[in-house]
């Protein structure tokens, strides 16, 4: 191992432990082109300012994009046994050039330095996860086109509770997704603000111009104190928490896959190509994607909880306990792209069994409502209707009928006010096709639904 960067201070090797310990390269080697890319402008700037030589700090900027070249060819590879990558890029830099290299950390200190990576890094990757969001998105509302008048029941406590479609099913989830969308916009906006020249807390004395680096690196403003500057990790709190609640909702929906791809339920069928199979019994066909992500949900709430409870007490401003973020954070970014990535194309080939959700909905007396709107419309007060319908449903289960089998005479006998054509009204086309108020399962209330999310979506993208 090479001699460290900041060696001058100590008299005695560090131990060989603790150097392993102490390390992050084995997964902020991922920051690579993100600190290249923050030190050419760096670099560049130190020049326009006259703080280096013009001549070095295009030596250093070629410096760098050379080691960005090997290092994207293969042709370099990291060290393990280097600090974190900071170190190794100065490193190789210096080997390349000579003492010019060493003047790339003038006005910079590695705790403003990994404070940009990593906002540059964030700054990357949330368009990746909107991308794939926007793709589910978009994917539900195809499906959602196709299912119109697809009958099924929903649900309250799990139990059958009124007609719905599953058009209007899907599309609550869409509802969820932009949300989603909205909370990763607000996450890349506060995390799109440019750190260095903070140094290791209270900035620099030379002569640095920030805004011509916010510039360089595309960033839409600069930070503000240089003390929060290098302690700040709210936007990596708030990413691991927007997908936190992104997660939430692809183990929500799962768990509905799982329910519904069951021989209890059998509203769907998921394609084989994402579904496994059993070692011993030959018979299974198993929903492993959707049990994964809600497992994996629970890896993303770790990943919020381990950023939370490492900043929780800690003084300003930069502590080494806050390198702690990076492998969180990651973890969150590549689990969620993993489900994602996932469950778009399970969705999209899932087959949809909609007699199977036609006949669920004609159990269970989830007509019931709309039996007793039917009283209200003919006059009568709502909590008479209701407790008139609640007494046919006895009278339905006692005799093994159903609203839309009981005779017309047992209606009578509650109620005079019930004709024939309550069997209209309480069918389950009907149920469906009357809610026509906004938001509601009607058919062309969710087709204004998918109209403007389709605008709502193109908004967010």
């Amino acid at each position: 191992m090479g001699t460290k960067m900041w060696a001058g201070r100590f008299t005695k090797e560090t131990d060989e432990r603790v150097n392993d310990f102490n390390s992050s390269i084995s997964f902020d080697a991922r920051m690579y082109k993100q600190d290249i890319e923050g030190s050419i402008a760096h670099a560049t700037m130190l020049g326009e300012c006259g703080i280096i030589d013009k001549g070095e700090s295009a030596k250093i900027i070629e410096g760098l994009k050379g080691i960005l070249a090997d290092i994207e060819s293969g042709e370099l590879r990291f060290d393990p046994t280097a600090e974190d990558i900071h170190m190794f890029n100065e490193a190789e830099l210096t080997a390349r050039i000579g003492d010019a290299g060493k003047r790339l950390h003038t006005a910079r200190s590695r705790n403003d330095q990994v404070a940009l990576d990593i906002r540059m890094y964030l700054r990357d990757e949330i368009p990746v996860i909107k991308a794939l969001t926007a793709e589910l998105t978009e994917t539900l509302m195809k499906l959602a086109e196709k299912n119109l008048t697809t009958v099924m029941p929903g649900y309250t406590h799990l139990q059958r509770a009124q007609p719905i479609t599953l058009a209007h099913h899907l599309m609550a989830y869409v509802q969820m997704l932009l949300r989603d969308l909205g909370r990763l916009n607000d996450t890349y906006k506060r995390t799109n603000i440019m750190p260095l020249g903070s140094g290791a807390l209270a900035s620099t004395t030379y002569p640095i111009n920030r805004q011509r680096v916010c510039e360089l690196l595309g960033f839409d403003d600069i930070t503000q104190n240089s003390l929060d500057g290098v302690s700040d990790r709210d936007f990596c709190i708030e990413l691991a928490s927007a997908l936190s609640i992104l997660m939430m909702h692809l183990s929500r929906f799962s768990e509905e896959i799982v329910l519904w791809c069951s021989w209890e339920f059998k509203f769907i069928e998921l394609d084989d190509a994402y579904a496994t199979g059993s070692s011993i019994m030959p018979q299974k066909k198993n929903p492993d994607v959707t049990e994964l992500i809600r497992g994996k949900t629970g890896r993303v709430y770790g990943d919020l909880t381990t950023l939370l409870t490492m900043m929780k007490g800690l003084s300003l401003a930069y502590n080494k306990d806050m390198q702690e973020d990076k492998e969180a954070v990651f973890d969150a970014i590549d689990t969620t792209k993993l489900c994602l990535t996932t469950f778009i194309p399970m969705i999209d080939t899932m087959k949809v069994l909609p007699e199977n959700m036609r006949a669920a909905a004609a159990k269970g007396f989830i007509n019931a409502t709309d039996c007793a709107d039917y009283l209200v419309k003919k006059g009568l007060p709502f909590r008479d209707a209701y407790k008139i319908t609640g007494t046919l449903v006895h009278t339905c289960i006692e005799k093994g009928l159903t609203l839309e089998t009981l005779p017309i005479e047992d209606y009578k006998a509650l109620c005079d006010t019930f004709g024939e054509d309550v069997y209209e009204a309480i069918s389950l086309e009907t149920c469906v096709m009357q809610r026509k108020a906004a938001g509601g399962p009607a058919p062309e209330s969710v087709k204004a639904q998918i109209d403007h999310s389709r605008k709502a979506l193109e908004a967010l993208r």
